[in-house]
């Protein structure tokens, strides 16, 4: 049968097609900006007609109607990882959370481990082969679309179709709706002094020629703006936003220099700018895949000279990282930052730096602190961490003992706080 026929013959309105749902499914979105927005809108008005239902994704970025404490019976969200939008359910407990490195969840969901029945997606526009791209979000979606007995598309002109591993048959699809509403944009985080100080003492220790994956935040793009004046660089990371672009237009980013994949930029997910993405639409130079490509650590460690740059909200004087949480309570989630801290440190000439403030709430608290606070979720070990930097200086911590560890972060914690910390120290005989 024509593609065109079949397309028109799975066209429905979103009401229609939020239909293919049962009770006790779980439906699986992509991350953020790939989260088709007018399904999920008729999937909320419509949650009092489900039992049971799951709503699976990391980062969702608009807050529907079933983010609804009186209606999780209905339709519940499960979180891999929280954002500003979920937060709250999982703070107060209305809302799941799986536990997982990103780079792992295409696994889980082959084994069943993770539930897939449903898929809800974005989409480009059909090419005359037949093909959508879920170019804004390839992540987890590409494994769950095998296991799942629906797939249904967002088909929006505005996506657009990216190369790589990231497309989807029509004759694999149940359904698709249609929209033309502008893609949700996101700006650059802001940068302060704090975050240029830190921006700077981690560009002057990437080399010309490194490979860089960079996670979100203000400070890891206040590292993008300080690269101007690299040559060759290279992208193998899980998120692509508005400063590496800007890095590529300004030819600082040629990947010349990779020996895994050269010539080609790989990320699982886009956040940021129209201009972003428009300038994923068919690049030669880029491609979208699944993150058990792009963040397996065996993958990325092929790079030589990787960089991998990501946050953290508190260091323990041992090196543990406590970036998902606040104490107990959700904050976040694991995502690929161990993924990346593993790949840096398996590549040759690699680095892994862990980025942070060296105090919060207006300087009343040091974020270098002896032992993680009561009940944090480590989300990078003691055995993995590499380079730490505050705004003070950079801490060196792997291959040291646990007494030169306590040293080094010390002398990058807030002058304020040191001495507090010397004394923990001392009764924690470390000193």
């Amino acid at each position: 049968m024509p593609f065109d026929i079949q397309y028109q013959q799975k066209r429905l309105s979103a009401a229609d097609a939020i239909r293919v749902v049962m009770n006790g499914d779980t439906i699986v979105v992509p991350t953020a900006v790939g989260e088709p927005p007018t399904l999920l809108a008729a999937l909320s008005d419509a949650r009092r007609d489900f039992r049971g239902v799951q709503v699976a994704q990391i980062l969702p970025v608009r807050k529907y109607g079933y983010f609804d404490p009186e209606t999780t019976e209905h339709v519940r969200h499960t979180a891999y990882f929280f954002s500003g939008i979920s937060r709250a359910g999982g703070q107060e407990g209305w809302t799941d959370f799986i536990p997982a490195h990103f780079s792992e969840l295409p696994e889980l969901l082959r084994r069943g481990m993770i539930a897939s029945d449903v898929v809800f997606s974005m989409a480009s526009p059909m090419d005359a082969y037949g093909y959508f791209s879920l170019s804004l979000a390839a992540d987890y979606t590409m494994a769950a679309l095998n296991s799942a007995r629906a797939v249904v598309l967002e088909v929006n002109p505005n996506v657009p179709f990216a190369n790589g591993n990231c497309h989807i048959h029509i004759s694999r699809i149940a359904a698709l709706t249609e929209s033309e509403e502008p893609l949700l944009e996101v700006g650059l985080p802001k940068i302060g002094p704090v975050q240029e100080a830190i921006g700077k003492y981690v560009a002057d220790m990437i080399p010309d020629g490194a490979t860089l994956q960079i996670g979100y935040g203000g400070i890891p793009d206040a590292v993008v703006m300080q690269l101007t004046g690299k040559h060759d660089l290279g992208v193998h990371t899980e998120m692509i936003g508005d400063g590496i672009m800007t890095l590529v237009e300004a030819g600082v980013i040629t990947n010349r220099k990779k020996n895994y994949l050269p010539g080609k930029m790989l990320a699982t997910f886009a956040l940021g700018s129209k201009k972003l993405y428009q300038f994923l639409h068919r690049n030669p130079a880029l491609e979208m895949h699944p993150v058990d490509f792009t963040n397996d650590p065996y993958l990325a460690g092929q790079n030589d000279n990787l960089h991998a740059i990501n946050a953290t909200m508190q260091v323990d004087f041992m090196g543990q990282c406590g970036s998902e949480s606040l104490g107990f309570s959700p904050y976040s989630g694991t995502g690929g930052q161990t993924d990346f801290v593993r790949s840096a440190n398996r590549s040759n000439g690699g680095k892994a730096f862990i980025v942070l403030p060296s105090t919060a709430k207006h300087d009343t608290i040091s974020r270098i602190v002896p032992v993680l606070s009561s009940g944090t979720h480590v989300s990078t070990s003691k055995n993995d961490i590499n380079y730490v930097v505050t705004e003070f200086g950079v801490a060196q911590l792997r291959g040291k003992t646990a007494r030169q560890r306590c040293e080094a972060l010390i002398a990058i914690a807030h002058p304020d706080f040191r001495g507090e910390l010397r004394d923990a120290a001392l009764r924690m005989k470390l000193l």
